[in-house]
């Protein structure tokens, strides 16, 4: 029987966030909480499945800047626009899951 936890769905989203502090937590931690939730929490399914396609797609947008740095430093540009993406967008489906509605990266693959 799956149950409605609009905070874990929140906490999820920010969870990516761990990424300032430890690294690597930014990823394994939304990843356990999806695996371990999805069945059991309404809409885990998902979010887990947006912020996992949103980490996905921000490590290729990560790869893709490193050759540009070389072409007039387009690539610390991109670096930038994606650090203030990866900073905003967790929050703002924080929000968003917190008060029921659908999760939405922009300019996100979808692999799972």
């Amino acid at each position: 029987m799956q149950t409605e936890n609009r905070t874990l769905l929140a906490a999820t989203h920010l969870s990516q966030l761990l990424d300032f502090v430890t690294g690597l937590g930014g990823l394994i931690v939304p990843l356990v909480i999806w695996l371990t939730q999805r069945d059991k929490v309404i809409d885990m399914d998902e979010n887990g499945k947006a912020i996992i396609n949103f980490r996905i797609t921000m490590f290729i947008y990560v790869l893709l800047c490193i050759p540009l740095i070389l072409f007039f430093g387009l690539g610390l540009l991109g670096f930038l626009v994606l650090g203030i993406g990866y900073f905003i967008f967790p929050i703002i489906n924080a929000f968003r899951a917190s008060n029921g509605e659908a999760p939405y990266y922009p300019l996100t693959f979808k692999f799972v």
